[in-house]
């Protein structure tokens, strides 16, 4: 019975993000998992889908794709690109946030998140390694970013935030006493 939810969950609400959004993560290849780690910024933050989406787009129409090209765009550029994009309440914020771990990203993986993950121990430590890149990347960007990399990534393997395991248990998908890694359909 709860199988059966699932599937029609899961066909009544359709694609992941990243697919909506047209970001081929199938292959794992770095710049396509870089579009899906600023998406996954962009979330983090307490604003709506639909303001995060447009914003996307705004970043996509001025190409502004890469840890290098956020760099070059500059922290006045950046914060053009997050108002047109209905980022407004969060654009100086966010503008800091996205310069300081592009900065980092280069520095310390040469603006590769595929080297992020292969260099990572495992799970956890690729969990740590995403939310040192910088202030303001937590446990629900790291989990937003990560769950939709679960089979691709060998070692992206997130624990699901605490809306996600109530949103599971009020849609009676798991057990009501799953604990914080265990989502178990019955």
């Amino acid at each position: 019975m709860k199988t059966e939810r699932l599937e029609a969950l899961v066909a009544n609400l359709g694609d992941k993000y990243s697919e909506a959004l047209d970001i081929d993560l199938s292959l794992a290849r770095n710049e396509e998992v870089f579009k899906w780690f600023l998406v996954s910024l962009l979330f983090g933050a307490p604003i709506t889908e639909s303001a995060v989406i447009k914003t996307y787009g705004c970043f996509r129409k001025h190409k502004v794709l890469t840890p290098k090209r956020i760099l070059a765009t500059g922290w006045d550029g950046l914060v053009k690109i997050l108002d047109a994009g209905s980022y407004a309440r969060y654009d100086f914020k966010t503008a800091d946030k996205l310069l300081l771990v592009m900065t980092n990203l280069i520095e310390k993986y040469g603006g590769s998140l595929t080297k992020l993950h292969d260099q990572a121990l495992g799970s956890r430590d690729l969990e740590k390694r995403i939310k040192e890149l910088g202030k303001g990347i937590g446990n629900v960007t790291a989990s937003i970013f990560l769950r939709e990399l679960r089979g691709i990534w060998s070692k992206a393997d997130p624990y699901p935030t605490p809306m996600v395991v109530e949103a599971a248990k009020q849609l009676g998908i798991v057990y009501q006493n799953a604990g914080p890694r265990i989502l178990c359909v019955s």
